[in-house]
């Protein structure tokens, strides 16, 4: 299966991601979102279809942009919503490329009719524990944020992603990995191996058996999943393509499954972006071999960099994400703080209404997916 020329494309730019893949698209095109495919050149500008990107030099795209679109209906009017996730792709700390390529998303947004554009690049704000010993605030993204409080960009009340994060550096060898750990994490993988618990790769036959793994999480760690299409449609797509890929790692005690996670694998970078565990043998640590194995297989196919996808937005202990943060903290990671999700309103009569009606939207179809999934559990 060849790679699509997009994807080709934006893995030669700064920070690519796998949520601005031709396969993220093409999922999302499954669920009422129609993707739209941005070019920088040194010359030109303009929207493509993915085949005619094919024949393009990566070495001539200065920038790009996948850019999802979603028709909205507000008092009988229909508008719609575009959404770029970690997107656009370029040089931020490029000045006039910045200026040029925000200048060209406003003008695009106000042509669509748009309520909103939402942007959310993996801009860097700091690193480390705000106030920490390790804290670093990064001037570059700092003078980002500046410039779209200036355009009048608004930070967004919807955060669709993480926007803070911790990263693994898998270049090193495995003993310095093993090294940078916590000591309770170094003891933590060693006590899995020991008490027998085993990690092998997932196949498209394991799907099943994870969603309902996922669900039981949900349930007990009261978070929201969709239904299993939705994840079977996701997890299919990219288990089938070869770049980007994704694989699931299931822990196995016995030959029980006892936990499993799905990493992604894009331009050098993989991403835990998945978990999911049953109580049974959660004495025997089988999240952190999977953690565990999860980073040598990503060092194995050439990544830099192990993403373990999330941390709180405000770093306390009274943050619901709190115990899951201290849990990826102690596998040796860095702290990175971004800028987040930061939407352009060319209406802003039409952006009111939309964000004061959505949230209550959002609150009820969160309250059925609970009862859903609990459903979906008790009957099985």
């Amino acid at each position: 299966m060849r790679t699509p020329g997009w994807d080709r494309l934006i893995a030669s730019l700064p920070d690519p991601h796998f949520l601005q893949t031709y396969e993220w698209a093409q999922v999302k095109s499954k669920y009422g979102w129609r993707p739209i495919y941005l070019v920088w050149t040194e010359n030109s500008y303009g929207s493509y279809l993915p085949d005619q990107l094919d024949s393009f030099d990566p070495s001539v795209i200065l920038a790009a942009c996948l850019v999802l679109k979603r028709t909205v209906f507000l008092r009988g009017v229909a508008l719609c919503i575009l959404y770029a996730p970690k997107g656009p792709l370029m040089d931020w700390l490029d000045g006039s490329l910045r200026r040029r390529v925000l200048d060209d998303l406003q003008s695009f947004a106000k042509s669509q009719g748009a309520i909103f554009l939402k942007v959310d690049p993996d801009v860097v704000l700091g690193t480390g524990l705000p106030a920490g010993a390790a804290d670093r605030v990064d001037d570059g993204g700092q003078n980002v944020m500046s410039e779209l409080q200036r355009r009048g960009w608004h930070y967004s009340s919807d955060q669709i992603q993480f926007k803070n994060t911790v990263l693994v550096d898998v270049s090193a060898s495995d003993d310095e990995m093993l090294a940078r750990m916590k000591p309770k994490g170094r003891y933590n993988v060693r006590l899995a191996e020991k008490k027998g618990v085993t990690v092998r790769v997932g196949l498209k036959d394991d799907l099943p058996v994870l969603y309902k793994m996922y669900a039981e999480t949900s349930a007990r760690d009261g978070f929201v999943i969709r239904d299993e299409a939705y994840y079977r449609t996701v997890w299919e797509s990219f288990m089938q393509s070869i770049e980007p890929h994704a694989e699931p790692l299931m822990a196995e005690v016995n030959g029980e499954i006892v936990a499993a996670i799905i990493v992604f694998y894009f331009a050098k970078r993989a991403y835990y972006v998945y978990g999911m565990s049953r109580e049974a043998h959660r004495e025997k640590m089988p999240n952190h071999l999977l953690q565990w194995a999860a980073m040598k297989r990503a060092k194995a196919r050439g990544c830099a960099v192990y993403d373990l996808w999330g941390a709180p937005d405000e770093f306390r202990e009274a943050d619901t994400m709190w115990n899951v943060f201290r849990f990826k903290a102690g596998l040796g990671g860095q702290v990175v703080r971004t800028l987040g999700a930061w939407d352009f309103a060319p209406h802003p009569f039409w952006y009111k209404i939309y964000s004061g009606v959505i949230p209550r939207i959002l609150d009820v179809m969160r309250s059925r997916g609970k009862q859903r999934i609990r459903q979906s559990i008790g009957g099985a």
